[in-house]
Formats: structure tokens, sequence, C-alpha cells
């Protein structure tokens, strides 16, 4: 059976009884017109999962399950920031899997979220997370300048990629299929805002060891971009060995 699905904080779960905010309620009973005595799926956003029997202010926990949607890989999303388009990125990517979303501060990005801002995307990447049936909600983190996010991010073990237009470099999507057989666990992709990165930018990723890579010969919007990045990315992901994918998704 299908249940609808909905995001509680950790400290929610007492016990066998998960303690229901007045915004759940009102979601579960408003919105997803669910009554008492239905059930449905909480998930924590972590991994943690419970199917769920609602009462009138509580949800009593029925029997844990395990949710097996995510990619067998953490995905990181370098975005700079366009100036509109953001929630549909953020909504976008979260329902074909990417696990966190740095929000770049670039040499052209116009946009400086506030802090209404990020709210407003981590609440779209849970409703994106609940509609797209994920064990996890993306975390989208605090915005960074470009060489603050090189710096701390060409340290870690991933494999990290630049997609820049209108240089003479491969294709993303050859490139990650002949990188596959040496993924970890981890890939950082990074795509740019209105104009592109500069000059500078390219050097810079280009030192701090992140592959230039090409989306195509056309030149896409910021939006269309990191979208047809993360798709590669999941797509490339999940064509790995049967035997790779159970060692990372165990029954």
């Amino acid at each position: 059976m299908q249940y609808q699905r909905f995001v509680i904080e950790v400290e929610q779960q007492q016990g066998n009884v998960i303690q229901l905010n007045a915004a759940q309620i009102h979601y579960l009973r408003r919105v997803l017109r669910l009554a008492i005595g239905d059930r449905a799926i909480a998930m924590t956003g972590h991994g943690s999962a419970w199917i769920v029997q609602l009462s009138q202010e509580n949800a009593e926990i029925i029997a844990p399950i395990e949710i097996q949607t995510e990619l067998p890989i953490n995905v990181t999303l370098f975005v700079s920031l366009p100036k509109q388009g953001v929630d549909e990125i953020v909504r976008c990517c979260t329902e074909i899997g990417v696990t966190t979303i740095v929000p770049i501060l670039s040499e052209r990005t116009v946009l400086n979220p506030s802090a209404n801002k990020l709210t407003r995307w981590q609440r779209i990447a849970q409703e994106a997370a609940e509609q797209s049936e994920r064990a996890i909600v993306p975390t989208i983190v605090q915005p960074m300048t470009l060489s603050s996010a090189l710096k701390h991010y060409s340290s870690c073990s991933a494999h990290c990629y630049f997609c820049t237009a209108r240089h003479p470099v491969p294709l993303l999507s050859t490139v990650l299929l002949s990188d596959q057989p040496a993924w970890g666990d981890s890939v950082v992709i990074a795509t740019g805002c209105e104009g592109g990165w500069t000059e500078a930018e390219i050097l810079a990723a280009q030192e701090a060891q992140f592959k230039l890579v090409s989306l195509g010969r056309r030149v896409l919007r910021s939006v269309t971009a990191s979208i047809t990045a993360i798709s590669l990315v999941a797509t490339c992901s999940e064509t790995i060995s049967p035997d790779l994918w159970d060692q990372k998704n165990p029954p």
C-alpha cells in the first residue's frame, strides 16, 4: 500500500510515539486529508522512517521501514546563484537525487540570499523529498564564495567536475562514464549563473583539481544546466554493477 509521507525532527520521536506539532497536524489533516486512524510514513530526512497510525495529536509507530530510493553515491551541487529559478533548481535536483546544495557567490552572482530564502529553499527540498519518496532531505548549506567552496571540497576524496560553456572540454557524460569505475562514495559538480564563470574562476577550479566539462554545444540557462548535470550524474551512478549497488544499498 502507498502511504503519504511527512518529515519529522528526530527529537519528536519519543519511544513508540511521534509527537506532532501544529504545522504537521494541519498538513496531515487539511492538506493530505488524513483522518484519525489513517496510516502514513514519518521520516527523519536522515534515513530513518516508520509506518505510523495517526491519533488526535500524535502518531503511533507501527513498524520501521527501509527506504531504498537514494543514489548509490552522495552528490554535491555547487550552484552559482542565478537571479531567478533557484526554487526550481532545489526542487528538481532534490527529486533527481542530489545530497547537498552549495549556493555559490561567484563574480557574476547578483542574488544575495537572505536567511528567509535559505529557509524557503530547505522547505522546498523537504517537500520535494516527500513527493519523490526519498529517504533523506538534501542539505542547503550557507552560501559561500567559490574560492571557499573550492578550498573546502577539493580536500575531500570526491571526483569533482566544473561545468563550463564555450570551452573545448570533454562532455560531462563521457567523463562520468570514464571515471565511474574509480568513483568513491561522492561526486561534486559545479554549474554557473548567468554569463557563466569568469576565466579566473575556471583557472581556480582547475588548480583545485576540478575537471572542466561541458554539457553540450548549446549554452544552457542556469536552471537547465544544474538539472541536466545532476540528471547525468544520477543516470551514470545508477548504471553501476548490481554487486556494487547491493553493497551500498543492503536489504
